[in-house]
């Protein structure tokens, strides 16, 4: 059999800026848990998105996490969850025992449908935060979400885990609202094998994650602790993975653009297959290119059909509202989300692909059509 192709993999730098940073950290015996590397990451996150002030973390969980503590989301608060997305962006509302409610998504951007925010927000004017997703590397409709929020006096955080490096307008995703969160697990654009970043603008807000972030240790000669805290703070060795990574960011942004438009010029003139939407407002990374399918071939014959041939793709996220877990929390639209995710299929982005497995990949489903 050939070769496996991947979903979407870790993908070192050629040059070898990771091992680097890694080797300084054990040549100074900054190991863990911080050093260096990490102010290093967190400084140049920063400056690479154009955001103020950054705090790097054990996962983009634990950023979503930090922020909704920030803001002061706590226990029966509101928070309106974008509801085609990963658990992950909604657990932490239950972790502070706030209620989500799940707000669909709109065709043209597969992301929040501000229509539906503006529903939600007459039916919950107390709501206290707003968490809106770049799904795949697609950008929000950013200037109505932002108008809402600010009209609604109501706290804006970005879960940009798979958009870094998109930009909405010519400014990057995860600089717009109040938070922005970053992911860098491996399967992400850039990976430190896990970990995350939380940026914002507000200097105060990010330097009390920090401190809450690192077990909430007070300045004292003796162990002293005045507040819960959490072990949330990356180490100095997956920093510099971070730092390294960071490097090719531009370079792996370039090949999964290629590969969109590959898929594109391949398959776009199947019947029945339509590519995920990209609009003239949106510079989107292209974490995933997805499509949709519209007639008799489904998702799960395109699935199958790759897997029997060692290759990797995945459906679209299960809306929020569909899973068991978040069974009895509201859910404000028209099923745009589930319509999204009943027809949409994920396929192989990994920035190693040659031009040999990307026609491997289209032959396969071409194939179905034959």
């Amino acid at each position: 059999m050939a070769g496996k192709i991947w979903l979407s993999s870790p993908h070192m730098s050629d040059e070898g800026y990771e091992m680097k940073y890694i080797q300084e950290a054990f040549a100074s015996n900054w190991i863990a848990p911080l050093g260096e590397n990490v102010d290093g990451f967190e400084r140049e996150l920063a400056e690479k998105v154009g955001a103020k002030h950054a705090v790097a973390l054990s996962s983009g969980t634990a950023a979503i996490h930090m922020a909704l503590k920030a803001v002061g989301v706590g226990q029966g608060d509101i928070v309106f969850c974008q509801d085609l997305t990963f658990a992950a962006t909604v657990n932490p509302v239950i972790y502070q025992k706030a209620v989500p409610v799940f707000i669909d998504s709109n065709i043209e951007t597969w992301n929040m449908d501000p229509e539906a925010l503006e529903t939600a927000f007459k039916k919950y004017p107390e709501a206290k935060a707003v968490v809106i997703v770049h799904l795949y590397g697609l950008s929000a409709d950013l200037d109505s979400i932002l108008y809402l929020c600010k009209n609604h006096n109501v706290t804006l955080i970005e879960d940009a885990a798979e958009s870094l490096g998109t930009a909405y307008k010519g400014k990057y995703t995860g600089t717009f609202g109040d938070f922005g969160i970053f992911s860098f697990n491996g399967n992400k654009i850039i990976t430190t094998s896990g970990g995350g970043m939380l940026v914002s603008d507000d200097e105060e807000k990010i330097r009390k994650v920090r401190f809450w972030a690192t077990q909430a240790r007070d300045k004292a000669r003796h162990y002293q602790h005045s507040e819960i805290g959490y072990n949330y703070r990356m180490s100095n060795i997956l920093a510099g993975i971070g730092r390294g990574q960071l490097k090719v960011l531009d370079q792996r942004i370039a090949k999964k653009r290629y590969i969109y438009e590959f898929y594109k010029r391949e398959l776009g003139n199947l019947d029945d297959i339509e590519m995920m939407p990209i609009n003239d407002w949106n510079e989107p990374n292209c974490w995933l290119s997805c499509i949709t399918l519209s007639g008799d071939i489904r998702p799960l014959d395109i699935i199958e059909a790759l897997e029997k041939e060692n290759i990797e793709s995945r459906p679209i996220w299960k809306p929020m509202h569909m899973q068991p877990v978040f069974a009895d929390y509201d859910f404000v639209g028209n099923g745009v989300s589930e319509q999204i995710y009943a027809n949409g299929v994920c396929l192989p982005s990994d920035t190693k692909m040659t031009d040999e497995d990307l026609h491997r990949v289209c032959d396969v489903i071409k194939g179905l059509w034959k």
